[in-house]
């Protein structure tokens, strides 16, 4: 019979133990969560400044090879034709127009 109320004893202090890491394992996972979040918005931040860097880069690739860089100059001819072709096609909707 004596047993019996030390083995309930264990069993709370167990229970407690358990409720205590239930309770760090949650506060854990939250600051996960937050942090995750944290990174998600860095991430995308990033994202959108290498994207803004390869268009700066881009731009300036095409003005180097307009000012007489060996480099990339298909390239830039071909940019240049395709712009040719949009102010063709847009002047061809206008005339359709008038």
């Amino acid at each position: 019979m004596d047993r019996k109320p030390l083995a309930i004893a264990t069993l709370e202090e167990k229970i407690i133990g358990l409720l205590n890491r239930l309770k760090e394992n949650h506060l854990n996972l939250t600051k996960l969560k937050e942090s995750n979040e944290s990174l998600s918005v860095q991430n995308k931040a990033l994202e959108e400044n290498i994207s803004a860097l390869k268009e700066e880069n881009k731009s300036l690739r095409i003005a180097n090879n307009l000012l007489g860089s060996n480099e990339g100059k298909t390239q830039t001819k071909t940019k240049i034709n395709s712009l040719i072709k949009e102010v063709d096609y847009c002047i061809q909707q206008l005339s359709e127009i008038n």
